[in-house]
């Protein structure tokens, strides 16, 4: 480590994640207050230590070589698939989740280190294969890297964090030239699926079954039906495009295929998903459905940041959170705690910092001089932004609640050591940008 290192430290984006940690810590530590004003949760204690960790760990890793972790990008990816599988054998039991790793009193998510070793990989694939003729083998091989981590992580079932995989894969790929008609083949998939996955839901809550047409969406002979008979179109457009050259045919066989995908998709997420995790998604589209048990959290959450006004109540002022009104207060709606006591200009304050964090990734990813950099760059912008909007969307009630946490700010070693680990890799970058 050289003094010439040290001061190409990107300071912005470091001091940017050490105030988001540290008003995650002053949050947890008033959302473990009781309405008699007591202490009774130590959450911000281990917070603090897992804090201190993550920062050592982000300085170390800004200055390693980072050839070596392009090297060992492979068994990095490859040690947390097994820790994944192992977890979703013998992993601790928490919240319907077997997510977790128990150490004594403490667990580790291997989840949230997932992420960070798929786009390390998936950066190394990119890189590699930039110079690749064959496209679609790129693509496909790019999906296969994301949907196995995601996959092992949706049986935990973590329905939550397996989704932050998606934006990752979206992007990366983007950013790594393959072509947007491939790109926006998955994007249109996901979104198909998802809402093919919800309609039922809605017309049969919300509704109250007034479109009934929409329920052979989960019938298993419709799926069967449709899938074949798409898959006979999608078979004479093919034949039709290398018979004839005509790119309607493309464009046919295009779109069969995008809807076989997403109806086997959402057919297989109503299977899969947990009767709570269906009820998220229904009290996202009406809170009132069910008040006091699923709808409770947008609820009190939005009670919670209106309160809240422009200024706040005050730092410990906040009654929602001693009161405890809020359930998970200290993880997934910490972001609720903190507005209710430090108000909008508090929200925005937050805002900003993350937004800096993008932007700085963001710059970063176009300034610097290797390709594998760049993809790293980008993957971790899209992670800090999707997690950002995902929670901050979700405590609003603007955002389904998915368990997805704030990062930096919501209690929990895992995500915030591998926050922690994202910017010292871009910090790392950052100091060799110009280098080869």
């Amino acid at each position: 480590m050289k003094l010439r290192d040290v001061l190409e430290i990107d300071f912005p984006l470091f001091f940017a994640a050490l105030l988001l940690t540290l008003f995650g810590i002053l949050f947890i530590y008033s959302s473990g207050l009781g309405s008699s004003g007591l202490v009774v949760s130590s959450e911000y204690v281990r917070q603090i230590v897992w804090a201190a960790a993550g920062v050592i760990m982000a300085l170390v890793i800004s200055f390693v070589n980072f050839r070596r972790i392009y090297d060992i990008s492979f068994y990095l990816y490859g040690g947390t698939i097994l820790l994944l599988i192992y977890t979703c054998f013998f992993g601790r039991l928490v919240n319907g989740a077997r997510a977790w790793i128990g150490i004594g009193s403490f667990g580790i998510q291997p989840a949230e280190f997932a992420k960070i070793t798929t786009i390390l990989f998936l950066a190394r694939h990119l890189d590699s294969t930039k110079y690749s003729q064959n496209a679609v083998s790129r693509f496909v091989l790019s999906c296969v890297i994301v949907v196995i981590p995601m996959g092992i992580v949706l049986m935990q079932p973590d329905f939550g964090t397996s989704l932050v995989f998606i934006p990752i894969l979206l992007a990366m790929t983007f950013i790594g030239g393959i072509a947007m008609r491939y790109v926006a083949f998955l994007g249109g998939c996901i979104v198909i699926m998802g809402l093919m996955m919800v309609g039922p839901l809605w017309q049969e809550t919300i509704l109250k079954g007034a479109l009934p047409a929409l329920t052979v969406l989960t019938n298993f002979r419709f799926i069967l039906v449709s899938i074949g008979v798409l898959g006979i179109i999608s078979l004479i457009a093919f034949f039709g495009y290398f018979r004839f050259k005509k790119r309607r045919f493309y464009w046919i066989c295009y779109a069969a295929v995008m809807l076989i995908v997403s109806l086997f998709g959402s057919y297989a997420a109503h299977r899969v998903l947990k009767e709570y995790q269906i009820m998220r998604l229904i009290v996202f589209l009406d809170p009132n459905v069910d008040p006091r048990g699923s709808g409770w959290h947008i609820i009190q959450s939005m009670t919670a940041i209106g309160s809240g006004g422009f200024m706040g109540k005050g730092f410990l002022q906040g009654t929602q959170s001693h009161y405890r009104f809020l359930p998970q207060q200290s993880t997934d709606f910490i972001f609720s705690i903190f507005t209710e006591e430090w108000g909008f200009l508090g929200g925005i304050l937050v805002f900003a910092l993350f937004l800096l964090i993008c932007l700085r990734l963001i710059r970063l990813m176009k300034t610097t001089s290797d390709t594998f950099d760049s993809y790293i760059a980008g993957g971790l912008a899209v992670m800090y932004a999707f997690h950002f909007l995902i929670n901050v969307g979700m405590t609003m009630g603007v955002m389904p609640i998915t368990g997805i946490p704030l990062l930096f700010m919501s209690y929990g070693g895992s995500a915030l050591i591998s926050a922690m680990i994202g910017i010292g890799l871009a910090m790392n970058i950052h100091i060799r940008r110009f280098r080869r």
